[in-house]
């Protein structure tokens, strides 16, 4: 049962202040807020997994089994919550793991003197994270038509995933990364419509997904440019 004390997760209209209109001209009351929400909300745990990820550069990687586990559990604890205030707490949660699941990672360039690929491959899921969503905000195009695409593309890579870690190719390891970029790519676009278009009103869901696919996307970034430097 939805929590009246805390009705913003799923919005309700308001009155645009200036600032509201300047962000989403043309849009309604209720899209401007849970864009607003929602983007405020991910700049939040954004910088807070990057805050938990270099506290634990140095942590041992948990693996795959448990990563994933934990991960969908506070998925489903974040979604049966999704409109009440512990939604936020589990969000929080959820995006805070994500975040020292990465910092073993980057300890690992850290060590090896190459912050160099971590820094480009930032760079890059930013503009690319950017680019996607104002492109998406400006011309206001439904891109709901990705859905198909986007289950298809999330069982291929999940075989492959699977497959891959006991046939431990390397080829197709990159293959995978090359896909989970593009993968990435189309979840942000699918998200973003999403939004602006009423199939998304909750703000903690919609920076669930948006989260993810910027996790993914940087992770993908990472592989593929750590490849095509010739490091191990």
């Amino acid at each position: 049962m939805e929590n009246r004390r805390y009705p913003d997760a799923q919005q309700k209209a308001s009155p645009m202040s200036n600032s509201d209109a300047s962000f989403g001209i043309g849009y309604s009351d209720d899209v401007v807020a849970v864009l607003r929400n929602t983007y405020m909300l991910l700049g939040m745990t954004l910088a807070f997994s990057a805050f938990v990820a270099w506290m634990s550069m140095d942590a041992a990687y948990p693996g795959p089994i448990i990563t994933i586990a934990v991960y969908l559990g506070l998925l489903f604890v974040t979604y049966k919550l999704q409109n009440s205030a512990w939604g936020i707490l589990s969000t929080f949660a959820l995006t805070g793991f994500m975040g020292y699941t990465l910092g073993p990672m980057i300890g690992a360039f850290a060590a090896a003197e190459a912050m160099g690929i971590v820094n480009l491959a930032l760079s890059m899921t930013a503009v690319t994270f950017v680019g996607l969503s104002v492109f998406t905000l400006v011309t206001r195009k439904d891109f709901s038509f990705l859905s198909g695409f986007i289950m298809i593309g999330f069982l291929v890579l999940l075989a492959g995933i699977v497959a891959n870690i006991f046939l431990q190719i390397p080829a197709l390891q990159l293959a995978i990364s090359a896909g989970v970029t593009l993968f990435a790519g189309a979840c942000i676009l699918f998200q973003t419509s999403a939004i602006i278009h009423g199939g998304e009103r909750n703000y903690i869901m919609a920076t669930i997904g948006l989260y993810v696919a910027i996790y993914n996307l940087f992770v993908s970034l990472l592989h593929l440019l750590m490849a095509f430097s010739g490091d191990e």
